[in-house]
């Protein structure tokens, strides 16, 4: 068996970075493929501004904000259009120029899905709440749209193998988004938009793993509010391209060395366990040279800053500083999610080249 079936992780992911005009702005990939976003998360570099995510499942003008809590936004002049090899910006007034205003620079996170479906699951005996997205299961990772019950239910995810990490969104009403990890177990939840530790809850995913077809949710209104839109953006792990893990903190600046199986093109670490702090953002065209100490939180408007540097390795990702809690605080766990710039080894043999 080959160690990936992902030779070109630019396919499935890729970071841009641009300059808004306040205006038409197309968004060129420069990956080694094109790709046409499915999932899309904004941020501001030089300004404090809101995240912005957008996918298309719900619809070009719809945003939702990682560092907020607040009901889907309807902005219909930010984001204009998926395109083949990108995506199209409009004059970005109803976000008061977050995404695209005139002359503040930007950072675009894509990820592809591609392939619509619908579950009428009382039709196909797939999970017990109806469900459409769009999957792509090469890359292992779906958006699910669904309306809650405010029952214990599953829902299918469109993938063929069980996703790792999930993240949700109630769309409607303000609320926290929910995330699974596969590293803290069935009973626990984080929440994107927030500092706070590891809460322990069985209704938030019915204390059940998620399934090769379907993952479960539970009575909580994060998850699956009664009548509520919601929606789900689900990963599994591909080897060479993608890990959801975990690892120690030991406050070292010799800290600690992650194995992924590729040289990470992104990167997301959280402390679950034994303190608090930010969700911490890394890329590799932002920090194009080791130390890559160029960061954003996911639950913070903040502009782009930097320290709590790591290393992008050939092979992971290693932990270089001990200054605050963010990434390496003494025997502190934290999870991860990464996605690849290059396999560590492609299905051919070629090894990937450290930065």
């Amino acid at each position: 068996m080959a160690y990936t079936t992902i030779d070109d992780p630019s396919a499935y992911f890729q970071t841009a970075l641009f300059t808004g005009n306040a205006g038409t702005n197309a968004i060129t990939n420069t990956g080694n493929s094109d790709l046409q976003p499915d999932w899309v998360w904004f941020k501001c570099r030089s300004a404090t501004e809101h995240h912005g995510l957008f996918d298309s499942v719900r619809g070009v003008t719809k945003a939702v904000y990682s560092n907020l809590d607040i009901a889907e936004d309807n902005l219909a002049d930010s984001l204009a259009s998926f395109n083949s090899d990108g995506f199209t910006m409009g004059a970005d007034t109803g976000s008061s120029g977050a995404f695209n205003g005139n002359s503040k620079t930007m950072v675009a996170w894509q990820w592809k899905a591609g392939t619509s479906f619908t579950n009428d699951a009382s039709s196909t005996g797939i999970g017990s709440i109806d469900s459409a997205g769009s999957f792509n299961n090469d890359a292992g990772f779906s958006i699910v749209s669904f309306t809650g019950t405010g029952s214990n239910g599953t829902i299918k995810h469109g993938l063929s193998t069980a996703p790792k990490m999930l993240i949700i969104k109630r769309r409607d009403p303000s609320q926290s988004w929910s995330v699974y990890h596969t590293s803290l177990g069935t009973n626990k939840r984080l929440y994107l938009d927030l500092t706070d530790a590891v809460e322990t809850t069985t209704t938030a995913w019915n204390n059940t793993a998620p399934t090769s077809s379907v993952f479960s949710v539970g009575t909580s209104n994060a998850t699956n509010g009664n009548g509520e839109n919601m929606i789900a953006y689900c990963f599994a792990e591909k080897q060479g391209y993608s890990k959801f893990g975990s690892y120690t903190g030991n406050n070292n600046a010799d800290g600690p060395f992650v194995y992924t199986g590729f040289k990470p093109a992104w990167l997301m670490i959280k402390i679950a366990s034994g303190t608090t702090n930010n969700w911490m953002m890394y890329d590799n065209k932002r920090s194009t040279f080791n130390l890559t100490d160029k960061i954003f939180e996911a639950n913070n408007n903040g502009a782009e800053g930097t320290g709590l540097g790591i290393d992008m390795l050939s092979n992971g990702f290693k932990i270089r500083t001990t200054a605050g809690n963010g990434t390496n605080y003494n025997g502190g766990t934290y999870i991860y999610m990464a996605f690849a710039e290059n396999p560590f080894v492609t299905s051919t043999g070629v090894p990937a080249t450290a930065r």
